[in-house]
């Protein structure tokens, strides 16, 4: 991990920054509007929930302040600028092409409120699979279960967040930072459970090289490209198997991450991916859980919240935001660190398993 980023070059990396997280933040949130456009109405006016909703202005200026935040702790030190501030040009454009080519799949599963396409017509291997988890969350091809769902999935996510899906993500950086301020990061290991295609280890990897990270996901095409995302570091695994039921030893790792889980899994399989966690963390160890926001967090958001579920197909997500999550975790000794942090649509929470 670099130390604080030098005085002469400071002003330089903060205008680099800026300038491409303005642009980033334009060209995801002008998909978006440009998406919804395109495919009109995102659910039937009779099935939105009622209360008022963000505006436009309301929600970028929550994204600013994510993105000011984020600088913040680049500046500080607490993790350093991604490398990717500059993404290839011929990538981003073929990802948005590949993007709008789908998008008429996806709202003809929305319209028709088909999201168990995957189920009824399986992906071969994907039967032995929990029932849960064979859904086409978000509408989107394939469900978690092809190629090409894990080739999309980054840029959708950052199209539903406006360009600001790394920036929350990176937020489970700070007390990892924390953590290891005062313990040595060779010889630890972490693990992340539901890694997907690797977005976050491969930010724990930039800032940590050295340290050991597993990834841990049901998808085995998620998992391979988590594995091309990690290639230029040693000492990455991946794993296939659930959260409820993993293969690993009690006590086996110095901190536990899990990112966007808990929101698509029922309420009783939340409760054993939590003791699961709890069982795999050494005394000492640190988990850091991040995932959307719960209804009361941030209350000017409570009513898209409730609308999220209905456009696009999340059969948990209704529960969860209405869901203590704490308990989950204390109730198998750990301790929380501090309030939870809540970057634009997420929530941030730390514990420490005592020992």
């Amino acid at each position: 991990m670099g130390a604080e980023l030098g005085t002469g070059n400071r002003a330089a990396e903060r205008l680099a920054f800026v300038a491409s997280q303005a642009a980033r933040v334009g060209w995801y949130f002008g998909q978006y509007a440009l998406a919804a456009r395109m495919a009109g109405p995102t659910v039937d006016p009779a099935d939105r929930p009622p209360g008022s909703y963000p505006s436009t202005s309301d929600v970028l200026a929550e994204l600013r302040a994510l993105l000011e935040q984020d600088w913040r702790n680049m500046e500080a030190g607490v993790y350093l600028p991604p490398d990717d501030i500059l993404p290839d040009p011929r990538r981003v454009l073929a990802n948005a092409r590949a993007f709008f080519q789908d998008l008429p799949r996806v709202q003809q599963r929305r319209e028709g409120k088909v999201g168990g396409e995957v189920f009824k017509q399986p992906v071969p291997g994907s039967e032995r699979l929990p029932r849960y988890y064979r859904q086409n969350f978000h509408y989107q091809t394939g469900g978690y279960l092809t190629e090409e769902s894990a080739r999309l999935y980054d840029h959708q996510v950052e199209v539903l967040f406006g360009g600001g899906a790394d920036a929350m993500r990176r937020r489970v950086l700070v007390p990892i930072a924390e953590h290891f301020r005062t313990r040595p990061v060779r010889g630890a290991k972490l693990l992340d459970v539901a890694a997907g295609t690797g977005r976050f280890l491969a930010a724990v990897k930039h800032n940590y090289p050295r340290l050991d990270v597993t990834a841990l996901d049901l998808s085995r095409p998620y998992l391979a490209e988590a594995m091309r995302r990690l290639s230029a570091w040693s000492s990455a695994r991946a794993v296939q198997a659930p959260a409820e039921a993993m293969p690993f030893p009690d006590a086996s790792f110095d901190v536990v991450t899990s990112i966007y889980l808990f929101h698509e899994l029922p309420r009783k399989v939340r409760a054993a991916a939590a003791e699961e966690m709890a069982r795999v963390l050494k005394p000492g160890g640190l988990l850091v859980f991040e995932d959307s926001l719960q209804t009361g967090d941030r209350p000017k958001f409570d009513a898209l919240l409730r609308l999220f579920p209905v456009a696009f197909h999340e059969p948990y997500y209704a529960d969860y935001i209405r869901q203590d999550l704490r308990p989950l975790f204390t109730r198998h000794g750990l301790e929380p660190l501090g309030a939870p942090d809540l970057p634009f649509m997420s929530k941030v929470m730390a514990f420490r398993k005592p020992g």
